[in-house]
């Protein structure tokens, strides 16, 4: 296992812990994995995360303006955006709306 296959798995467990109707960005996750410049990283995590075993909830994973960049990666054109408003968020134009009231901060949630 190589140090990114490690960074990958450590984003895969805290994108399994967002919870239903919340979501977090890129570099949220990095933050709190302690690599603050790697949301990058944690992109290229999410756009592998279909090949887990163990389901990752890469719908939940967003830009920091709460644009749906991630969206070509899933099945169909709007899966990401469907799968999200079935939690209850409201997307207008592929961007999250009331992004401060839906964000979840991993660094805040799991201290």
């Amino acid at each position: 296992m190589n140090t990114s296959d490690n960074f990958f798995e450590r984003v895969y467990e805290v994108a399994r812990l967002i919870p239903y109707g919340r979501v977090t960005s890129y570099g949220e996750i990095a933050k709190y994995l302690g690599a603050a410049r790697s949301a990058r990283m944690v992109g290229w995590a999410m756009n592998n995360s279909h090949a887990q075993t163990l389901e990752v909830p890469a719908h939940r994973v967003v830009n920091k303006q709460g644009l749906l960049t991630g969206k070509h990666h899933f099945q169909g054109t709007n899966v990401m955006q469907q799968l999200l408003e079935n939690e209850g968020i409201i997307i207008k134009n592929n961007q999250i709306q009331d992004l401060e009231t839906v964000l979840w901060i991993p660094s805040q949630e799991l201290s």
